[in-house]
């Protein structure tokens, strides 16, 4: 019997090695980009579909994923998508913005392949060329953490993504057109919420359960403040890093960022407002959600809607500002007049966008390039250029090396 012992401890063995190499997990997608009517403010706009939806799909995914989507563009006009806060590990090129990717041409695909290497937390996708961010063809990242990886904080009952922005009535090629003329752009006409306007929205909760949520400002031009009617927010997640878990009234939410709290539902059974307004604008926009308890018979609460800040800067000073044990992000806001500093660890070879997330600006150049380099040339540092990139420029015509 010894025998078969050595060698089931064998197979055993050589069970666990093959394991341990095991590639993570491939999760595949195949999105069409289209144009298509969409009526947020009640006018109707040619927006960005992807896969006739708008805001798009939500990537759903977990630590170390490889994320695989194939991109057909169905527009008359070349087009990106890139992934912010994503890091990129190693591979720049799918970074989605140009300088990094050549468009993909109308009636084009490219296939993104990246890995959410050692990440966690809220992220979202957007157009980055051109203007198409003012038309939609945005949607939500979500990234968990992986299995028996400890997260400071119960599993709540529910995840819900908020994407809030402002919005135009005018077409994204009219904003275009007004900045091309060396104009600025007009004040936005309204506030969207998941791609809609006023109580467009309902999150259902069951009274006594946690929920999460993670909400993200789509805008181009404009930051943003949330707050529920009668509930606290439970700061706990900023940009991909677990923070300090302070309980705020209202949350900040300025171009690009992204926030998760968490809000228990506590309170009687009714259905209380949600409420998004702009900051630091004359006159102020909101626009307003649902949060239903499941047993509320869409009774409405008592109270009024939660007010919230308009142009007081120590309103967001106040909130998650850790002079001690600062948290990694990647967008930072800029009061008016005032200055921040940014600290960047250049730990991640390739070519990167450094942008202003007002869109206006960054279409008129308030952005660019950082090339971190290793002089090592090797693919422990960076992957070599995909084989199915598409080359424009000074590079049409030429062919990228094989893998």
């Amino acid at each position: 019997m010894e025998a078969p012992t050595s060698i089931t401890l064998c197979i055993f063995v050589l069970l666990l090695v093959a394991a341990a190499r095991a590639e993570d997990p491939y999760r595949f997608y195949t999105w069409n980009v289209t144009f298509g009517d969409v009526y947020p403010l009640g006018v109707k706009q040619q927006g960005i579909l992807i896969n006739g939806q708008f805001p798009g799909p939500q990537i759903d995914a977990v630590t170390n994923d490889n994320i695989v989507i194939n991109v057909f563009n169905n527009l008359p006009a070349p087009f990106l998508l890139s992934w912010q806060g994503i890091q990129q590990r190693r591979s720049s090129w799918q970074d989605g913005v140009y300088g990094t990717n050549c468009p993909i041409p109308p009636g084009g695909n490219f296939t993104y392949n990246m890995q959410f290497k050692d990440q966690i937390g809220s992220y979202y996708y957007f157009p980055s060329l051109a203007f198409h961010k003012a038309a939609g063809g945005y949607g939500g990242i979500r990234v968990l953490s992986r299995p028996r990886i400890p997260v400071p904080f119960d599993p709540p009952a529910g995840d819900f993504t908020i994407l809030a922005g402002d919005w135009f009535k005018l077409n994204h090629t009219d904003l275009k057109g007004i900045l091309d003329s060396g104009n600025d752009l007009p004040f936005p006409d309204g506030l969207l919420i998941n791609g809609q306007g006023w109580n467009g929205n309902r999150f259902t909760v069951d009274q006594g359960k946690t929920y999460r949520f993670r909400v993200s400002n789509v805008g181009i031009s404009t930051s943003v403040n949330i707050r529920i009617q009668g509930h606290s927010l439970l700061l706990v997640e900023v940009e991909g890093s677990h923070t300090m878990q302070n309980t705020y009234s209202s949350l900040d939410v300025h171009l690009g960022q992204s926030y998760s709290f968490l809000v228990t539902a506590d309170q009687p059974p009714q259905d209380y407002t949600i409420v998004v307004s702009t900051r630091f604008t004359n006159p102020v926009l909101s626009n307003t959600a649902m949060l239903h308890y499941s047993n509320s018979n869409g009774v409405p609460a008592a109270l009024p809607p939660p007010p919230g800040p308009t142009i007081e800067i120590d309103w967001s000073l106040n909130q998650n500002y850790n002079l001690r044990d600062a948290i990694a992000r990647y967008t930072l806001q800029v009061y008016p007049g005032a200055w921040t500093a940014i600290y960047m660890p250049l730990d991640n070879v390739g070519m990167w966008n450094v942008r202003s997330e007002s869109w206006g600006r960054q279409y008129l150049g308030q952005q660019f390039y950082l090339r971190v380099y290793s002089p090592a040339n090797s693919w422990r540092d960076e992957n070599p250029i995909p084989k199915n990139a598409l080359l424009c420029g000074r590079a049409s015509g030429r062919r990228t090396r094989p893998l």
